[in-house]
């Protein structure tokens, strides 16, 4: 599994919350396993997308930066980086 961490800086009056209609075209993207989107406290948030593999990881790179474009701007953020990640390990509690 690979994992991309977007950093934003929301505006003051912002949440960094996506809408329904962000989440479900990124979740409508081939290899697209989640997403996750987390608010900091020192005014920053992080989106993780999950993907199946390297391919659909390259895969989504040039929608996905689309998709990024416009949500920041729809949000007032500043989008500060993007990483891409192998995801060595995943546990999660049931």
């Amino acid at each position: 599994m690979f994992a991309r961490v977007s950093t934003y800086r929301p505006a003051p009056d912002s949440t960094g919350a996506p809408s329904e209609e962000t989440v479900s075209q990124v979740l409508g993207l081939p290899g697209c396993r989640g997403i996750y989107y987390l608010l900091g406290k020192e005014n920053t948030s992080l989106s993780i997308t999950l993907w199946d593999d390297e391919d659909a990881l390259a895969g989504s790179r040039q929608v996905a930066d689309r998709i990024r474009s416009e949500t920041s701007a729809e949000q007032h953020m500043e989008v500060l980086r993007v990483d891409e990640f192998d995801v060595l390990n995943q546990h999660l509690k049931d």
